[in-house]
């Protein structure tokens, strides 16, 4: 079997960088006995970002290298210099791609991350981690000589999916061997190969077919379907996701029956049936049947039966021979008049797709939700990118670092959204791998004047959640 370049479906290992620590430093200078904080932040780590390239047609680079990480950012350092930010890392994807997070432990598919359909989508798959804060953002009336900064934020580490379906206008379906690549052969410049034996296309192939009417539309060439191929049966199971996208679905059907004499009219309700199974939606998808091999004398009354089954069925019916081009003209122009249409329909309803920007909103809602589980009695686990960021920046051997992580849970609502949840005083509370006893609702404390800005937003955002945390 020859090798093959085309990758359609592929998962990797995607990092941001790590933050950068923010500077505990004070200012040392002559003649200043006692200067003040002048720590500088961490830089913010770079993110990987996923963006379509319309040149692209495979995922052909990830095939073989399955780990990417984004650099990351500097430590701060004293009299307030900041440490500089890590480079993002772009990935280029083609267009059709769908991203999907995928479950640690069993490698399946979680929820959808992002659909990119459009040339200059991009999307971020694994932020970079949030730089410390320096002393210098800590000074309040009360503390004016902080001696603690934030620790860098580590980067998200995950595994995501990566799955292309075609952006084809049409996808040519059908049992193997009936004569799909020879019809695309002929009204398109595409060269697939073409034999005479089952399953000789073994990857999709892409033309652009032109009408005598100056119309064009792409056509996909989609590898051969068996019966059972909705369930993984057979070669072309595997490309089934090529037909999601495509607006008209073109079927052929070979009038001989091929090597196995096959019965047409059996051919073509199977291969429906496959299509219905795959995705419902794919049964009401607009489809013309192509009858191929119409050359051949002694299958008239088996052309006249896939015609009757066809139009029978409310689908446009083409009798043609990808031989000798016999009847491959009025088709096409047909396709074309059939795709013109389909495609100002598809401009109408094409508001559902989401923006860069709304994307990334979904991104930090998901970040930013709180989730709190019950582990055992009286022992509870919260959980979130939000609120362990919080965690993972905090210098546990510096009590004032310490006490400012609970002023940080309390700007976030934590203590209230807990006690909702039946956390009792005395229970205990997880957060990654540290345990803390619950004591209530928080009290004043010195950095209630500080402007926690992340805090305040996770509060925001949670609070919209409040159904959806326990």
């Amino acid at each position: 079997m020859p090798t093959s370049t085309f990758t359609d479906l592929c998962r990797i290992n995607v990092k941001g960088g790590d933050g950068g620590a923010g500077c505990m430093s004070f200012r040392r200078e002559a003649f200043v006995p006692k200067g003040g904080p002048d720590g500088g932040d961490g830089g913010r780590g770079g993110d990987v970002v996923l963006a379509t390239d319309p040149q692209l047609s495979s995922l052909i680079d990830f095939r073989y290298k399955h780990h990417f990480r984004a650099e990351r950012g500097t430590h701060g350092k004293g009299a307030r210099r900041h440490g500089s930010d890590g480079e993002d890392l772009v990935l280029r994807v083609p267009l059709g791609t769908v991203v999907r997070e995928l479950d640690p432990i069993t490698m399946k598919p979680l929820y959808q991350i992002a659909d990119l359909t459009k040339p200059g989508q991009r999307v971020i798959v694994a932020p970079g981690g949030m730089g410390g804060r320096g002393n210098i953002h800590f000074v309040t009336s009360v503390r004016r000589a902080p001696a603690f900064a934030e620790k860098g934020e580590p980067a998200l580490e995950h595994w995501i999916e990566l799955e292309m379906k075609l952006m084809a206008d049409a996808a040519l379906v059908g049992m193997p061997s009936v004569g799909k690549s020879s019809i695309i052969a002929r009204i398109s410049a595409a060269r697939p190969k073409i034999a005479d034996y089952p399953f000789t296309t073994l990857t999709p192939n892409l033309g652009v077919a032109r009408s005598k009417l100056g119309d064009s539309f792409v056509v996909a060439d989609v590898p051969g379907l068996i019966e059972g191929a909705s369930e993984g049966k057979g070669l072309g199971h595997q490309f089934l996701r090529h037909i999601e996208r495509t607006a008209l679905i073109i079927h052929v059907v070979d009038v001989t029956g091929g090597y196995e004499g096959r019965d047409p009219a059996e051919d073509y309700h199977t291969i429906n049936a496959e299509l219905s199974a795959y995705a419902s939606e794919l049964a009401e998808r607009p489809q013309i049947v192509v009858a191929n091999k119409c050359d051949i004398p002694g299958y008239e009354e088996a052309v006249e039966r896939v015609r009757r089954e066809a139009e029978a069925d409310g689908h446009k019916f083409f009798a043609v021979s990808a031989a000798t081009g016999e009847g491959l003209e009025d088709f096409v122009t047909e396709c074309a008049l059939m795709v013109k249409d389909l495609r100002a329909q598809a401009v109408v309803e094409e508001e559902d797709g989401l923006t860069n920007q709304e994307m990334e909103w979904e991104r930090q809602r998901r970040d930013r939700a709180i989730h709190i589980a019950q582990e055992s009695r009286g022992i509870w686990r919260v959980s979130g990118g939000a609120i362990e960021r919080m965690v993972v920046q905090t210098d546990w051997n510096n009590d004032e670092a310490v006490s400012y992580l609970q002023h940080r849970f309390d700007r976030a609502g934590l203590d209230e959204k807990l006690t909702r949840a039946g956390v009792k005083p005395g229970d205990e509370v997880r957060i990654l791998g540290f345990s803390f006893e619950f004591e209530g609702e928080g009290a004043q404390d010195d950095y209630s004047e500080l402007d926690d800005t992340d805090d305040a937003l996770v509060e925001e955002i949670v609070d919209g959640q409040a159904g959806e945390e326990s």
